[in-house]
């Protein structure tokens, strides 16, 4: 891919950039996240799905910013609750919410539903645009598991104590990163995007 090219990250969330900057770092990239950039645009994130939001972040931020941006929306789908907390993942429980105060309100929600019926799937949509603001890659990936009645490890972050993966009888809490890495809808879809970026790259495109 020659030279590293600068992506930045749009999120100021430490543990979400230190996770993305870990998996695309091996492919040439010189990676940033907002906290770089203190006149960074805090974008509304009003979409009525995560793909719409991604791309919302992505594109808005790169414009501003001048350089390309990877921005991605993503949060937690429980199959009883009709895919809430989706999109409201990380203000489950309202607007200022710590992942302990969303955590314990989705075991309220769920308090009387059985184990068979406790699925749920993260999902994550990325988007991808250069500095003009125009999204010119996209992907997403996903991870089925189920929801715990008590949170487990202390790894990762948001739901993860409580998120399940079925093969592993483990959460992803328990996990770690390096599991995480390879199984997360994140780490699915940032292995989607990636030829994509490379292609671009090769193009010359990465000014």
């Amino acid at each position: 891919m020659g030279a590293a090219r600068r992506l930045v990250i749009g999120t100021t969330n430490a543990h979400k950039g230190r996770e993305l900057s870990e998996m695309l770092g091996p492919y040439g990239f010189h990676i940033q996240t907002l906290k770089d950039y203190p006149n960074a645009l805090e974008v509304v994130e009003d979409g009525d799905s995560f793909a719409a939001n991604a791309r919302k972040k992505a594109a808005e931020q790169a414009s501003h910013l001048k350089c390309w941006v990877m921005a991605d929306d993503s949060g937690l789908e429980v199959d009883t609750l009709d895919g809430a907390p989706g999109i409201f993942s990380a203000r489950f429980a309202g607007a200022t919410a710590a992942d302990a105060d969303n955590n314990a309100k989705l075991l309220a929600e769920l308090a009387d539903i059985p184990w068979e019926k406790r699925g749920a799937r993260y999902y994550c949509h990325i988007a991808v645009a250069d500095p003009t603001g125009l999204v010119c890659a996209e992907s997403w990936g996903e991870c089925r598991g189920r929801i715990r009645t008590v949170p487990a490890g202390n790894n990762g972050f948001g739901y993860d104590p409580l998120f399940e993966i079925r093969e592993y009888h483990q959460t992803f809490g328990q996990l770690g990163p390096h599991v995480k890495s390879a199984l997360s809808h994140r780490a699915r879809a940032l292995r989607a995007i990636v030829p994509q970026l490379e292609v671009l790259a090769a193009s010359d495109e990465w000014r």
